[in-house]
């Protein structure tokens, strides 16, 4: 069986920069053009995992088909205009956006304007509405960043406590202040997709980030798209439920439209699919892999975008961070005048209330947030003039958002899924690299590694 392949950084731009047309002579473009002549492959997903595969596939030469079920590409990545701002419903920040970031370099593909949010430019209140003075602060984040010095300092590779179980080993206190609560909800679960209580305490932190700081697409993240559409064969719509392989056959893939041949299948469909086994593989996966799939976690995170006629808040404030209860409810919101004309709160609900909120009607989700915001505004909070929500926990097409790291899990649970199996199928997405797992720059990732696996095989 073929080994794992890992790609450094420089790697993965260069096969970016192929795959997308923008330099001509690399590594791939030069030495293997058409190389693939013959070869049929089918891509299950048109997310931004499968969309580079395909794409870098296509330039080698292939034949290439892409089943999405959706009505449109994108995945995780979609952007919204309705309210006249850019609403993302899934991926919103390309985290880390330095030049060798492959979000960063599809961004500037297409022109992408951009605009830096300011993690400092914050105001935190408190539950009964009032504002944090300078020591509550100081108390919360001195309490969150020691709990994560004491992980990184004395926590071996492979202990299995939960990041809830640390905090309470380390300072029982911690959790009954609610202040150090928030902030291991607001930044610690909205980072990672997962409630602290099945948070892996060794691996929650262990991966790797590119450094500078995050920034909104302003022109719209999914745009950045565009280049990896080109030429390439799309089938909206064709909901897939099964993949036959077998070792020198082949592949063939079942949608409710008809069944897709190919010499290799790359399927990027989200771990909550694989999860819940919307698709029936034949044979099935090898146990290894469905082992991983079990025990990764897979969360969410619950967007709620209230547009108002005039705003009720400071307007050069970027974020609002507000102590709720339960842990995770509309904890902390994103102010759309930061970057927009638009009077534009984006509430955010996450770890173990995020799955609750998505079970929830707009119109329920909609006077959730407002109570909240009313815990700091009172009768200043008008009635929203429109609202958006996403709801990715009950999406049939995702059940979740990306994948996070659970008491046990090692690294390989997420790497060892991106290994050939019998060097004809292959899984690809945000979960199968573990370094860069929940981000749109490692979904990109996986569906090159998996593009160039297929082309070593066809070496």
């Amino acid at each position: 069986m073929m080994k794992s392949m890992t790609f450094t950084r420089r790697d993965v731009g260069l096969m970016l920069l192929a795959s997308t047309g923008v330099l001509a002579m690399t590594p791939i473009g030069r030495a293997r053009a058409q190389a693939l002549e013959g070869t049929k492959v089918v891509v299950i997903g048109a997310g931004i995992a499968g969309l580079g595969a395909a794409h870098t596939l296509r330039n080698q030469g292939a034949e290439v088909v892409v089943l999405e079920g959706k009505p449109h590409i994108g995945g995780r990545l979609l952007t919204d205009w309705s309210m006249g701002a850019p609403f993302e419903v899934g991926a919103g920040w390309i985290h880390g956006p330095e030049e060798e970031n492959p979000s960063r370099q599809l961004a500037d593909a297409v022109g992408a304007e951009y605009v830096v949010t300011e993690d400092e430019n914050a105001t935190y209140f408190l539950s009964n509405g009032n504002e944090f003075a300078e020591e509550d602060y100081e108390e919360m984040s001195d309490g969150w960043e020691s709990v994560l010095e004491h992980i990184d300092r004395n926590f071996e590779n492979n202990d299995p406590r939960s990041l809830l179980k640390a905090i309470r080993d380390y300072d029982s206190d911690l959790l009954d202040d609610p202040r150090v609560m928030w902030a291991f909800s607001a930044w610690t679960e909205f980072s990672k997709g997962g409630p602290i209580e099945d948070l892996s305490a060794v691996l929650f932190n262990a991966d790797k980030a590119f450094d500078t700081p995050d920034v909104v697409v302003t022109t719209g993240y999914d745009k950045i798209l565009t280049p990896l559409t080109e030429g390439l064969d799309i089938r909206l719509s064709h909901t897939v439920s099964g993949v036959a392989y077998e070792k020198g056959d082949g592949v063939a893939v079942e949608t409710d439209q008809g069944v897709f041949e190919g010499d290799y299948c790359i399927c990027t469909v989200p771990l909550g699919i694989l999860k819940a086994e919307k698709i029936a593989f034949d044979p099935p996966l090898p146990q290894r892999y469905r082992n991983s799939i079990d025990k990764l976690g897979f969360g969410s995170v619950t967007k709620l975008a209230l547009k108002f006629a005039e705003p009720f808040w400071d307007i050069e404030t970027q974020y609002f961070g507000i102590v709720t209860e339960p842990k995770g409810r509309w904890n902390y919101w994103l102010n759309y005048r930061t970057f927009s004309e638009e009077n534009i709160l984006l509430g955010l609900s996450v770890g173990a209330y995020a799955p609750i909120a998505d079970r929830m009607t707009d119109a329920e989700m909609t006077e959730d947030g407002l109570d909240v915001l009313r815990q700091v505004w009172g009768e200043d909070v008008g009635t929203p003039t429109q609202v958006l929500a996403t709801h990715w926990a009950t999406d049939p097409y995702t059940l979740g958002a990306y994948a996070y790291p659970r008491p046990g899990n090692k690294k390989s649970d997420y790497d060892g899924l991106a290994r050939a199996i019998e060097e004809c199928l292959f899984l690809a997405g945000e979960h199968t690299l573990f370094d860069y797992a929940g981000t749109t720059h490692g979904a990109y990732m996986s569906g090159l590694r998996a593009a160039e696996a297929v082309i070593e095989l066809e070496s």
